[in-house]
C-alpha cells in the first residue's frame, strides 16, 4: 500500500525548517544549509552526486533509508526553485544539473501551467495547478504501489499535514540557530492528528526523530 513519507528533513534547534531570504545563492535560505551538514558526507548523498566513499553510520542508515521504495515525489514549487510568478522562459530546470537525484516521477505544485519536464535519469517533473489533493492523487498513481516522497518545503509539508495525507515523518534537528525563516511546527497540533514518535537516535551530529500517524 502506498504510504506519504517526509523524510531527512531538516529542523534547526530553534524550530525553523528553513532560513530567510531564500534565493539562487541561497536555496536553503540564509543558514538553512547549515541545517542538513549531516547528509552531505553520507555514502548516499556523495553517490548522488558521482562521489565515492563517505559515512556508513547512524546518519548513512537515516540518509539511504529515505530513498528506498520511493516511487514518486511531491515538491512545493520552493523546492524545484528561485523563479516566482510565471516560468518566463522556461529555461529554470532544477537545482540539480541534468541529472537530479529523484529518478521517479516528481509533481510539483505551482499556480502557473508548464509542461512537463523530462530530465536524465528517469526524472520527470509534472507541474500540478490544480491544488495539493490532485497532486497526491497523481503521485500515488505514479508511484504504483510504492511510497509518495513529500521533500518539502515547509508551507507543502504543513498543508499536508493537515489535510491528514502524511503516515510518517522522519525529521532531523540540527543544533544550529538559525534566528527567522519559515517556523515548522506553527499551530501544529500533531497528537491530535495521530502521531507518535516510533523511534529517536543520536549521531554524533544530530538527532533523528521519526513519527507515525495512526490510522
Amino acid at each position: 500500500m502506498t504510504r506519504f513519507r517526509v523524510n531527512a528533513f531538516g529542523i534547526s534547534a530553534d524550530g525553523f525548517g528553513a532560513g530567510a531570504e531564500q534565493s539562487l545563492d541561497n536555496p536553503m535560505g540564509v543558514g538553512g544549509l547549515a541545517m542538513h551538514g549531516w547528509a552531505f558526507e553520507t555514502k548516499t548523498f556523495r553517490a548522488m552526486h558521482g562521489g565515492e566513499s563517505g559515512s556508513t553510520g547512524v546518519d548513512e542508515e537515516f540518509a539511504a533509508r529515505s530513498f528506498e521504495n520511493v516511487g514518486a515525489w511531491i515538491l512545493g514549487r520552493n523546492m524545484f526553485g528561485p523563479v516566482r510568478g510565471s516560468w518566463g522562459d522556461e529555461s529554470w530546470k532544477g537545482w540539480w544539473g541534468d541529472t537530479p537525484p529523484y529518478h521517479v516521477p516528481v509533481f510539483v505544485l505551482t499556480h502557473y501551467e508548464r509542461p512537463p519536464l523530462e530530465m536524465k535519469g528517469g526524472t520527470t517533473f509534472y507541474f500540478v495547478t490544480e491544488g495539493i489533493e490532485e497532486a497526491a492523487k497523481r503521485a500515488a498513481a505514479a508511484a504504483g504501489g510504492r511510497d509518495v516522497r513529500i521533500g518539502g518545503g515547509v508551507s507543502t509539508v504543513q498543508q499536508y499535514l493537515k489535510a491528514g495525507v502524511i503516515d510518517e515523518m522522519h525529521l532531523v534537528v540540527s543544533p544550529v540557530l538559525l534566528g527567522a525563516g519559515e517556523k515548522f511546527f506553527g499551530n501544529l497540533d500533531l497528537v491530535k492528528m495521530g502521531f507518535r514518535v516510533t523511534r529517536h537516535v543520536m549521531s554524533e551530529k544530530v538527532m533523528h526523530v521519526v513519527m507515525e500517524r495512526k490510522r
